[in-house]
């Protein structure tokens, strides 16, 4: 398994496809084994790298270690020791944290962002922090499939359900015990930002509401917003046909990568 040592652990990652570079950051539900559906899609056309951040999937961690406070960190790691200069970053929720942080950090190793069904640490005093702490109020008590999941996907698709419990189940952090924080992002920021941004969300998302993306995607300049219908706060697991095309044609747009066959 090929594993990368970053500041002070070593971080699992795989590497598939050439050309342009997709890296994919999973969250707190998934791990690498999360983009099932968008690996084969996408490396027919790219380098896609996936990996686990520390203590998730096959990424270690110890229980005083840092946790999310080194998950900018850790990528820029990951990728020097991939030997990639610039890539696309595509995030869904608590990965949002990570790549938004690490676009600000590094502006020039990104060549376009994608934030899916994430909050990303934004944070905007007034109507819109008011309205992600009464989204948290709602939400704390609700089961990890009722949050992450449409409320129907379990008897629609039981067995997609039950994938996605299995795939959770590897990891040593949950929501409940992920410990650490990565810096807050700001509206003035945001507003600063260069890299080509595409903000995506569930209609039926509960923890990242269409409201907030809506709100938010307009602080970033040149920023699209996509809301996909039938979907929770995991677009790429209930919708991925509908959600590797919204990529695809993002990056597109962005110049990175051929045209689909």
């Amino acid at each position: 398994m090929p594993k990368a040592a970053v500041n002070g652990t070593e971080l699992y990652y795989e590497v598939h496809g050439e050309g342009p570079v997709i890296t994919f950051a999973h969250g707190v539900g998934g791990n690498h084994a999360s983009w099932v559906f968008q690996v084969p899609y996408f490396s027919r056309w790219y380098k896609v790298i996936t990996f686990d951040h520390r203590g998730f999937g096959n990424s270690a961690e110890a229980p005083d270690a840092p946790g999310r406070s080194k998950f900018i960190d850790d990528l820029s790691g990951l990728l020097d020791h991939a030997g990639v200069e610039k890539t696309a970053l595509v995030a869904q929720s608590m990965g949002g944290w990570t790549c938004l942080g690490f676009t600000q950090a590094y502006p020039d190793r990104v060549s376009a962002l994608a934030l899916c069904d994430t909050a990303a640490g934004i944070t905007w005093p007034g109507p819109y922090d008011d309205l992600m702490e009464e989204v948290r109020k709602r939400t704390d008590s609700l089961g990890q499939l009722e949050r992450v999941l449409s409320n129907d996907l379990p008897k629609r698709n039981p067995q997609l359900a039950h994938l996605y419990s299995e795939i959770a189940s590897f990891n040593y952090y949950d929501r409940k015990n992920l410990k650490g924080q990565t810096p807050p992002v700001t509206a003035e920021q945001l507003g600063k930002m260069k890299t080509p941004a595409l903000f995506l969300v569930g209609a039926q998302d509960v923890l990242y509401p269409p409201e907030a993306a809506q709100t938010i995607y307009k602080l970033v300049p040149g920023a699209s917003l996509e809301i996909v219908q039938d979907s929770g706060h995991s677009v790429y697991f209930e919708q991925p046909a509908v959600f590797n095309h919204v990529i695809h044609g993002f990056l597109m747009r962005a110049g990175i990568g051929p045209k689909a066959l």
